[in-house]
């Protein structure tokens, strides 16, 4: 059933858990059955979950690198081209490109576009500020943030089958598998 209007109609599968093994553990199951767009939610950080869901990618130092070597670029470049080509004035006899001088203002703005790259890299590659998600909709959720553990497949994903995928998840002896619809 890899209907169009099956996956515009439905965000995906949802299965409840009562405890975190359990839910890890169902993980390990939906990666090693292929499915890649599966997310979790829990009341608590499991530190296994994050293998099972081999989730090891993480771009924001990458981020803040390129926002660090940018903000020592445009420090350096924008001190040389006042004092150098804009408005150079010979100050005690130093020439006009003394880079020693440029250091701490070039250094500063390496730290303050690194960190402002992070901050909103962060933000951006985890889709915040995100007041509505679909999740939501589903009936005990909210239990989420005291002690229900819950494993939700994507419609997005290549495999997902509703039947096919329902079944799956049931095998995982989940307390409840429920729709989770836009």
């Amino acid at each position: 059933m890899h209907g169009q209007d099956t996956k515009s109609s439905l965000y995906g599968l949802m299965a409840e858990f009562e405890e975190a093994g359990a839910l890890v553990a169902a993980a390990h199951r939906v990666r090693e059955a292929g499915y890649e767009h599966v997310d979790a939610f829990t009341p608590v950080p499991i530190e296994e979950l994050h293998e099972a869901l081999d989730l090891h990618r993480n771009e924001v130092p990458l981020i803040a690198l390129i926002g660090g070597i940018t903000g020592c670029l445009v420090g350096f470049f924008l001190q040389y081209w006042i004092s150098v080509i804009a408005y150079p004035i010979n100050v005690g006899g130093r020439p006009f490109n003394s880079w020693p001088s440029f250091i701490p203002v070039t250094f500063e703005l390496t730290i303050l576009f690194a960190a402002l790259t992070s901050a909103f890299g962060m933000l951006a590659l985890n889709g915040l500020p995100m007041p509505y998600h679909p999740v939501f909709n589903v009936p005990g959720f909210e239990r989420a943030t005291t002690d229900r553990f819950f494993l939700c497949i994507e419609a997005k994903d290549e495999q997902f089958d509703r039947d096919g995928t329902r079944a799956f998840l049931e095998s995982l002896h989940p307390r409840e598998v429920t729709d989770v619809v836009p």
